[in-house]
């Protein structure tokens, strides 16, 4: 029998200190960039997006894929990318340590594109910070504030 999973997730992180570096004039080369080694390990992202000091992807994880090893390659290429294009990403020193990771059932996948597609009319109303804490207490995930962006 082959193998066969729908798995998908919703993974956020952001850089250290969450210190803003997207801009209009940047941040479409980073989501193709991380959209392209997402594909290059077999999985399928449906969108990758963010506002000014955070990442959100959407992608369905292939079967041979660990998610940590996936997102520490996300984010080990991607950092070597931005601090190698630093006139682009002036701003960036790294990305924090951990991430949040997030699954759902496939039907909830055009809600999420849309929720990824607005994350500047979302981030208006509410930080990084506040989100992130949000995804965390609707999931039941403990946590200590002290440690969320290191």
């Amino acid at each position: 029998m082959s193998t066969y999973t729908q798995i998908l997730y919703q993974v956020v992180f952001g850089s250290k200190k969450c210190i803003n570096f997207l801009s209009n004039s940047n941040q479409e080369e980073l989501y193709r960039y991380i959209a392209g080694i997402l594909q290059k390990k077999k999985c399928f992202p449906y969108i990758i997006g963010g506002y000014k000091n955070h990442i959100h992807m959407v992608f369905s994880l292939h079967s041979s894929v660990g998610l940590s090893d996936l997102i520490r390659d996300v984010k080990k290429a991607s950092m070597e990318m931005m601090l190698s294009h630093k006139s682009k990403f002036i701003r960036f020193t790294g990305w924090q340590t951990g991430y949040g990771a997030f699954t759902y059932s496939p039907d909830s996948r055009d809600k999420l594109i849309h929720y990824v597609e607005n994350q500047e009319e979302h981030h208006r109303k509410l930080s990084f910070t506040e989100e992130l804490i949000n995804f965390l207490d609707e999931y039941n995930v403990n946590y200590n504030k002290k440690y969320l962006f290191v």
